[in-house]
């Protein structure tokens, strides 16, 4: 063992891991609900936000930022323009100043970091022997990292907070044309750039102590060629004024939440210049891609969920270990399979709220898995009494 790896063996015997398989049961049982819950009410979140957007494409109208119409407060109005400010944004603690629509203060901490990778095989009688190797490597992080946690502590101790953090400063005042923009639209404008430190700029700085100017940024340690353990190293970045397109109700001459008969809200911004349909198709996209990531989720969390429920059966089979993986491979797959049924008729079962029609063909499809399950089965070879 060196200082930098660590392997551990343990083992656990057959009745230990009986005992952790039938307590599984009831994790299983919380993660098939919290899997079926969340499919459920993604299908609802998807349609009302589809339907939000939908409203919006019908109701939206675009108008020039060069005027504000009060004949268009409350309404729906998409513009587009110069995000700008002449706001000076200023670092309390570094004195970095910036005419920027965000300031942002990127601190990282020279610590360790551990890693591990687990081998587990199995023994005959049921038991189980695991071998699981840590590693630890020095490392830049931008948040503070618990080395309470480590397997090994003693010789890998990080400090236990950073003694400079992250930060973001937002322009009071943002202007697009006549209009001003809200601190919730301004930070949604994301497209930073390096603000590289000067010599020059420095020269008349306050900075604290055993901070020095380094690579653009500033660094806080003896040797950065050589960095230490709790040395940090703070660079800069600014959002500059730049072209945007929003979508939003107009309120006076700024922006709020529009709120639509589907009950969603519509706030929308990006940058560049886009029309207002290109900004709600690109939005529906962001809707769709969201709604098959969560699907993902919940189908994943019904496959553990079941294989926790079956997962005894491999363990008292493990008696013989080869035995062990035969069932284990066959509730692997009876898991796979009855997470597609219940993940298909929950779906559908949503859409019959929000989809009628098409729960129709999903309830169909499902119909159409537990046949072919059905048939499969049947043509197994039958063993003789």
């Amino acid at each position: 063992m060196s200082n930098d790896n660590f392997t551990e063996v343990t083992s656990e015997s057959w009745f230990s891991r009986l005992g952790g398989a039938i307590k599984g049961i009831l994790v299983g049982i919380v993660l098939i609900i919290v899997a079926l819950v969340l499919l459920f009410w993604n299908e609802g979140r998807s349609v009302k936000e589809y339907k939000t957007l939908k409203e919006g494409a019908g109701s939206v109208i675009s108008v020039a930022s060069d005027a504000v119409d009060p004949a268009n407060a409350g309404k729906l109005i998409h513009t587009t323009g110069k995000a700008d400010t002449k706001a000076v944004l200023n670092d309390p603690i570094f004195g970095v100043s910036a005419n920027a629509l965000q300031l942002r203060r990127v601190a990282e901490m020279y610590q360790w970091k551990e890693t591990s990778h687990s081998e587990t095989q199995k023994k005959l009688g049921g038991g189980e022997e695991t071998k699981t190797t840590y590693s630890y490597e020095k490392t830049w992080s931008a948040s503070a990292i618990n080395s309470g946690d480590f397997r090994i502590p003693e010789e890998h101790q990080n400090p236990a907070t950073m003694p400079y953090e992250s930060s973001t400063q937002l322009a009071d005042t943002v202007s697009l044309g006549k209009f001003s923009l809200p601190a919730s639209l301004v930070e949604r404008i994301d497209e930073t750039k390096p603000l590289v430190i000067q010599a020059a700029d420095i020269k008349k700085m306050e900075l604290p102590t055993g901070i020095k100017l380094q690579a653009g940024g500033f660094y806080s340690g003896m040797n950065p060629a050589a960095p230490k353990i709790g040395d940090q190293r703070i660079t800069f970045e600014v959002v500059n004024p730049m072209e945007v397109s929003v979508i939003a109700k107009q309120v006076r001459d700024t922006f709020e939440p529009y709120a639509t008969s589907a009950g969603g809200e519509i706030e929308l911004l990006e940058t560049g210049i886009h029309s207002a349909d290109a900004i709600i198709q690109h939005a529906q996209e962001s809707n769709t891609l969201m709604t098959w990531i969560i699907r993902l989720i919940g189908f994943i969390l019904l496959v553990i969920g079941i294989n926790m429920e079956f997962k005894v059966l491999s363990v008292i089979a493990d008696v013989l270990p080869i035995a062990g993986d035969i069932i284990g491979a066959g509730t692997g797959i009876i898991a796979f399979l009855l997470a597609v049924i219940l993940a298909l008729a929950t779906i559908a079962i949503a859409w019959i709220f929000y989809r009628p029609l098409l729960a129709i063909i999903l309830l169909a499809a499902v119909v159409g898995v537990i046949t072919v399950i059905k048939l499969k089965l049947n043509k197994q070879p039958k063993v003789a009494a």
